[in-house]
């Protein structure tokens, strides 16, 4: 592919996930307030965990998303001789990348679902413990859970993302509950997906609005893939109706000529775009939006709201209190927590301006699996780029997907990520062999953290 990554998308894309990058879910018991400030609080539950005896270094990796998978997988082939225990509280696997495919009609549950913690557990030589954490104290490196206690010699917290509804104006907690339960943002939880898509399948007409967040989301193409698959089903359907993208940035935030591209000439008087209409306010009973400049009556709506590191990262103690997004206090380049070199974050609570998407989770758990296994023998391995290769479906008759291949760069210091490498690219002209490509490449992450 020759369409190479220009200037403009190049500071257009840094200056959003950058923005956010410097700025800064189980119930648990939190411990100490500041992150690597020393003991945690006892949070023992007194049971220990019904896990066989420990035959080497133990490595409890917590969350069973892209990033937990792919590190304990790669973590036990990187140093056989840890005894990996990845605790999830889930006991059905569905993922949140290619989701947005599912609404159309482009593919079906099973492609999302129909892969087992139980067969990666087997296949890889690691144990799955469904389980919910519920504390940690790293003096006696004790992962307390509601299944019992786990001791570990390495920690690796990695549960993805929260829903931030205060930045969007709505701060009472019963409020926040009904605009979950009511219109669902659909990037965290399977049981959202299939709301969505029971929305989509019965909207008899009028106006679908989707909204996208400020600062460095999950998915940053994400609502304006699932605009488009939305608004393939309109079209298909000849339903009178429209879906409105109320979009907090002032331009689309990735991919913005090609999916520009695809409202213009697919969706033509079925998407209306507005820039720079980030939502103040909801009215959930009344189907009312409110921005800073405008009020909104829709008839249907997921509700994206701005994301924070998922709050378990918060109530065990591992937040950075100077982050914008409340994301870890960790070391860049080595992911560990700051103060602790036995406890790492990984995964979207990170703090890195890197995409938070399902390839960036992948590569990165990769290298986070090298730098434990280095840490295990007492060694260090330097800092390597993840890769965040993502594909957006944006035609569902033919399927067509546009795409980009960002790698990263250090700052001038080497202390911290700086923004993307020059050799990051766009392919934004929409075509079937990208749609073609978009399967393919959900089936291959499927396949690198399920099988062996």
């Amino acid at each position: 592919m020759s369409e190479q990554f220009d200037r403009r998308n190049f500071l257009k894309m840094s200056g959003a996930m950058l923005a956010a990058g410097t700025a800064g879910c189980a119930t648990g018991i939190t411990g100490s307030a500041v992150a690597g400030s020393g003991s945690s609080a006892a949070v023992a539950t007194g049971m220990k965990a019904a896990l066989p005896a420990a035959k080497g270094p133990r490595l409890v990796i917590v969350g069973g998303g892209t990033a937990g998978l792919t590190i304990a997988k790669y973590a036990k082939k990187e140093y056989p001789k840890f005894d990996v225990v990845l605790v999830e509280k889930r006991d059905m696997y569905s993922s949140c990348f290619s989701s947005n495919m599912w609404y159309a009609g482009l593919i079906d549950l099973e492609f999302l679902a129909d892969h087992s913690f139980l067969d990666a557990a087997r296949n890889n030589g690691y144990t799955y413990f469904n389980a919910t954490v519920t504390g940690l104290d790293r003096t006696s490196r004790t992962l307390a859970t509601s299944e019992g206690d786990i001791g570990y010699d390495f920690l690796v917290v990695a549960p993805g993302i929260s829903y931030d509804y205060d930045k969007i104006g709505v701060k009472d907690a019963g409020a926040q509950a009904m605009l979950r339960q009511t219109f669902p943002g659909g990037f965290i939880s399977p049981t959202e997906h299939v709301t969505i898509r029971r929305k989509v399948q019965e909207f008899e007409g009028g106006v679908f609005v989707q909204t996208v967040p400020s600062g460095n989301y999950r998915c940053l193409p994400g609502p304006y893939e699932r605009a488009c698959m939305i608004a393939s089903v309109i079209k298909k359907n000849k339903i009178n109706g429209k879906v409105l993208v109320l979009d907090a940035n002032p331009d689309i935030t990735i991919k913005a000529a090609g999916f520009h591209s695809a409202f213009n000439d697919l969706y033509k008087g079925i998407i209306e775009y507005k820039p720079s209409s980030a939502v103040t306010g909801v009215d959930v009973e009344k189907k009312m939006l409110k921005t800073e400049f405008d009020s909104v009556k829709f008839d249907d709506a997921a509700i994206y709201a701005n994301v924070r590191g998922s709050t378990l990262i918060e109530q065990l103690g591992l937040m950075d209190p100077k982050s914008g997004q409340k994301e870890a206090a960790i070391d860049q380049l080595r992911y560990s927590i700051k103060g602790d070199d036995r406890v790492f974050v990984a995964g979207d609570a990170r703090p890195h301006p890197y995409s938070k998407s399902a390839n960036t989770a992948n590569t990165e758990g990769k290298f986070v699996a090298k730098v434990l296994a280095a840490r295990a023998q007492g060694k260090e391995f330097a800092w390597v780029s993840p890769r965040t290769i993502c594909y957006s479906m944006v035609n569902a008759d033919p399927m067509e997907a546009i795409s980009v291949d960002a790698g990263y760069v250090l700052n001038k210091e080497g202390t911290a990520v700086g923004g993307f490498s020059p050799d990051t690219k766009l392919f934004e002209n929409r075509d079937s062999a990208k749609g073609k490509a978009t399967l393919e490449w959900a089936r291959g992450m499927y396949r690198d953290m399920f099988e062996a």
